[in-house]
């Protein structure tokens, strides 16, 4: 049980890939061992709970107990840091919608202005430090950096294999170009895949593409969740595969998403993802739903 009667909470999301923010600057109200899986989870269940895909705690690097551990001689540099959970209670390495929401949390609360994000800060996450801004027209871009292939393999789905690329922005990917619409699909059971590839499962991206090396439109099974309306890292590994499938190393490319619209900037040392973020309620957490 919390200490603190009435700890504040929002709900947020990032083309509606949702999530719990706790503000917790200090590192005061959700230590690590009060804010543990079984905590997340209730948080994140939709019909008993907030409802979320994911928790994402907002509280200073120098108040993480592994925060040294992921971001080494950059620990300073990065004042906040992405504590973030998935819906199942497990530690998430990055997200690109998330912390693009977690940046607009930062200056909806006051602890940053937009003036100063504009040029980008660093934020810390346990995928390393990641550079986040925000656009003249209200949105966020965060690099994510460079998108990294390892492999290729499959993933089986409604009784079909979809051959695929394996990419990490941090966290692993298999993004699988398709002609079969990915609207058609099952994605409410987890998609089979290559353990030995994937030791620590994987995020599987299904994907049509639009126009090639352009425009691409996917759906997406993330690890710890289940399918999502958007997975800002599954875009950009998407993207990545997409680009690469015409025998390109970078590009710009527009990425629908079931939640909304994504632009992802793919270089050689660099992957730059734009899109929203939006607070859509804040308040309290009630005392015996807490202690429940």
């Amino acid at each position: 049980m919390i200490d603190q009667p009435a700890p504040r909470v929002l709900i947020g999301h990032g083309t509606e890939n949702d999530f719990v923010v706790l503000p917790d600057p200090d590192g005061s109200v959700w230590s690590e061992d009060r804010l543990d899986a079984a905590l997340v989870r209730r948080l994140c269940d939709r019909r008993a709970g907030l409802g979320g895909d994911g928790v994402l705690r907002v509280v200073r690097s120098e108040r993480v107990p592994d925060a040294r551990d992921v971001l080494g001689a950059e620990l300073d540099a990065c004042t906040w840091f992405m504590d973030h959970r998935n819906a199942d209670g497990s530690y998430a390495e990055m997200c690109g919608n998330g912390i693009r929401l977690f940046l607009h949390v930062l200056v909806a609360e006051g602890l940053l202005s937009r003036e100063e994000c504009v040029a980008g800060v660093l934020v810390g996450t346990r995928g390393g430090p990641r550079r986040v801004g925000a656009t003249p027209d209200g949105r966020y871009w965060v690099d994510m950096g460079p998108a990294r292939e390892f492999g290729s393999g499959k993933a089986e789905l409604s009784g079909q294999v979809f051959p695929g690329l394996a990419v990490s922005l941090g966290n692993p990917h298999l993004a699988c170009l398709t002609d079969v619409p990915v609207d058609t699909l099952d994605l409410t059971s987890a998609p089979g895949f290559d353990a030995d590839l994937f030791p620590h499962g994987v995020n599987v991206e299904i994907v049509n593409v639009l126009e090639s090396g352009a425009h691409i439109r996917l759906r997406v099974f993330e690890r710890g969740v289940g399918e999502t309306r958007s997975c800002g890292t599954g875009a950009c590994a998407a993207a990545y595969a997409a680009l690469a499938a015409e025998g390109a190393m970078e590009g710009t490319v527009t990425v629908d998403v079931p939640g909304g619209r994504l632009s992802v900037q793919v270089g050689p040392r660099k992957t730059v993802l734009t899109g929203p973020a939006a607070i859509v309620a804040s308040g309290e957490l009630a005392p015996e739903w807490l202690a429940g």
